[in-house]
This record gives C-alpha cells, structure tokens and sequence, in this order.
C-alpha cells in the first residue's frame, strides 16, 4: 500500500466511528426514554381499568330498532 491510500482510508474510518457512536447515542437515549414512561403508563392503565368495567354487547331498544331499519 501506498501513504497515500493509507491516508485516504483514515477519514472514511473515523466517519464510520462517529456514525456508530451517534446511532448508539440514539438508541440509548430512545430505551431510557421507554423506561422512563412505563410506570406512568402502567398507573394510568391500572386507574382506567378500575373505572369502567365492560359487560360486553347488549341488545337495548335503541340496537333493536336500527335492527328494525335494516329490513326495508
């Protein structure tokens, strides 16, 4: 090899670093900030669930007769 293919491969590698460091920065940052917001998340799923129990599907007057309007 030549000085100055040698030196020609020292700028791509150092690119090459910094590209992976920052997209390692990133994936740190983008996990804490996923940690960070499940508790809040598994508090506001525990407040919402008490509140409103689902029955599951009723047939009321109202359903019965949008039913009714379907036969014409």
């Amino acid at each position: 090899m030549t000085k100055k293919m040698i030196n020609q491969d020292k700028p791509k590698l150092a690119r090459r670093q910094f590209l992976v460091g920052a997209g390692a920065g990133v994936a740190a940052a983008g996990a804490a900030l996923v940690v960070s917001k499940q508790p809040e998340m598994a508090e506001q799923a525990a407040a919402t669930g008490t509140e409103k129990k689902s029955k599951g599907y009723q047939l009321s007057e109202h359903v019965k007769t949008y039913y009714r309007t379907l036969l014409v």
